[in-house]
């Protein structure tokens, strides 16, 4: 069935805000401040064939990759005879199940409408806590998958609409602070559910054959847009490397490798002569790296392009089996989201001669991770507090970098401090942007992000994982580099002790605080040619000192 432009925009529309709409219900129904303040979730809709047809437009791109896993796991598995109206599936394990990290758990509910499967309703939610040897389950001193947290394989939670109780006491056993997960659950559920009865309702109106023919349409013309914009890049070979800090288990320096190969609209990314996989927890599989790689290219190119299987289709990854970013089971993988944001870097940094205009500085490069855990005084009840801190998003071609965002593959939100004193017995001391940690240039790099925390009333553990701790963010075109991130632990007296890069296990008592600093970003051009009221803007700003100034820019001002 061919079907007219107007039709096909009309149902893709309809498609997409069937996912708005489960993300918001996602969010309003979540218990967890992580995913109903901080938007750490996707939603989506898969075909019958395991192509992602839509998928919301506050979804993180780095999600896409479990999207996709879990339902081809799901596909290999099952018959399509053998699902049923009101099944609803679960997973997480990365290495069994399609999943990228244990605390990202994906459903997937098939959808049915008169009779006919239609396709699969699902979302994925970052639980704050997935069990395992750490609370938060990301910190750095993991080695292995089986100290992460619960490994889910592809299961029944619902079977024809009935929950298997049993399996939820297990989901439930294996985690910290279980009332919280078991309400997050269930917002997935009913995320499921409603995803589901709105594809009926569009099923409805529009016929399914008429709407399976929308899918691939929306496949086809997304795919061709994307060879068109491959088509803009000049032919050639583009290479690049980075680094990443260390693997908290004493491998440092680990190496990323781009090449990219484009010819015409065809575009092949073979990553050969990446490090091995490490000991830590740094590793990713192939999926996630994927999602990267794709997302770059896409933002690179036509961030307007919609998110589904027409840009996989265009952007061959290839990976060797064993790296750090194709890793082997049992590979330690809670913190992929920072080496995804590596990534992303490299291939930025590869393709930046060829496409100046769209090219940025590194950014922060990381998920800055901090976890604060223990027993709520007032209540005896157990929390944790996970958040991934944002961090300076690199300068451009015609302006500065942001300040204190999350960047590239993550765009979930700071967390705000009502909501962290609100819901946990901390107080926020400080929250602010890092000074002088913006790359000077013509356009500079964003500003790193600090925030103080105390615990009020008991003593708590503090876990982290920190990268760009060594390492600068780098500017392009004569940019200079952002400034580091760190942690540190400081007293009531002022003294400050520099903790490890990818702490686990510090204990903190009331009389001291944690100082979270992020990374900056690099900027973009020289930064002799920046313009003179932007320094000083910089200056009245409060984010650069004077000091900065001068050494950078070799002006001398005042307020």
């Amino acid at each position: 069935m061919t079907l007219d432009p107007i039709t096909l925009e009309i149902i893709h529309n309809a498609l997409r805000s069937v996912t708005d709409e489960t993300f918001i219900a996602l969010m309003k129904s979540a218990y967890s401040t992580n995913i109903k303040e901080r938007r750490d979730h996707s939603t989506g809709f898969i075909d019958v064939q395991g192509r992602l047809v839509v998928m919301s437009d506050a979804s993180l791109p780095v999600h896409l990759g479990s999207l996709l896993g879990v339902t081809a796991t799901l596909l290999g598995k099952y018959p399509l005879h053998e699902l049923y109206d009101g099944d609803i599936f679960v997973a997480n394990d990365p290495h069994t199940a399609g999943g990228t990290h244990l605390p990202d758990v994906t459903m997937v509910m098939p959808v049915f409408a008169h009779g006919h499967l239609l396709g699969f309703a699902g979302n994925i939610a970052h639980h704050a806590d997935i069990g395992g040897m750490t609370p938060g389950s990301l910190a750095g001193g993991m080695t292995e998958i089986y100290q992460e947290g619960l490994r889910i394989p592809l299961v029944k939670l619902f079977r024809q609409g009935e929950l298997q109780q049993d399996l939820l006491d297990l989901l439930l056993l294996n985690v910290r602070v279980p009332d919280e997960r078991r309400g997050d659950y269930f917002a997935q559920v009913a995320a499921c559910r409603l995803g589901a009865r709105r594809m009926v309702e569009i099923a409805d109106m529009y016929r399914v054959d008429m709407l399976e023919a929308a899918f691939e349409a929306i496949i086809d013309r997304t795919q061709q847009r994307m060879r068109d914009a491959v088509n803009a890049i000049p032919d050639g070979i583009y290479t690049f490397e980075d680094q990443l800090d260390d693997d908290g288990q004493g491998t440092y320096d680990i190496p990323i490798r781009v090449r990219i190969d484009v010819q015409g609209d065809r575009i092949r990314l073979d990553f050969s002569g990446t490090s091995p996989q490490v000991p830590g927890n740094l590793n990713t599989g192939l999926n996630a790296t994927q999602s990267a790689a794709c997302y770059a290219i896409k933002a690179l190119l036509d961030p307007e392009i919609p998110n589904n299987q027409g840009v996989l289709n265009v952007i061959e990854v290839f990976v060797p089996e064993g790296s750090l970013i194709n890793c082997r089971f049992p590979g330690a993988v809670a913190q992929r989201a920072t080496t995804c944001q590596r990534i992303v870097d490299v291939v930025l940094g590869a393709l930046t001669s060829a496409l100046p205009e769209a090219s940025v500085g590194a950014a922060n490069g990381a998920n800055t991770t901090a976890v604060f855990s223990g027993v709520d005084p007032k209540t005896q009840q157990s929390y944790v507090y996970l958040e991934t801190l944002g961090g300076g998003f690199g300068g451009r071609a015609t302006k500065d970098g942001k300040d204190a965002v999350q960047v590239h593959i993550t765009n979930t939100s700071n967390l705000p401090v009502e909501a962290i004193e609100m819901e946990y017995p901390l107080l926020v001391e400080g929250y602010g942007v890092v000074e002088d940690s913006g790359g000077a240039g013509t356009f500079r790099g964003g500003a790193g992000l600090r925030r103080v925390v105390r615990p009020m009333g008991h003593a708590c553990t503090f876990n982290g994982a920190g990268e760009r701790f060594r390492h600068q963010p780098w500017g392009i075109f004569g940019g200079e580099p952002g400034r580091t991130g760190r942690y540190l632990l400081s007293d009531e007296a002022g003294r400050e002790q520099r903790l490890d890069d990818k702490p686990m296990g510090v204990a903190v008592t009331p009389e001291q605080m944690v100082v979270i600093e992020t990374p900056g970003s690099g900027g973009y051009g020289p930064a002799a040619k920046r313009c003179p009221d932007l320094i000083r803007e910089d200056l009245q700003s409060g984010k650069f000192t004077p000091a900065f100034i001068e050494r950078h820019y070799g002006v001398q001002l005042t307020d």
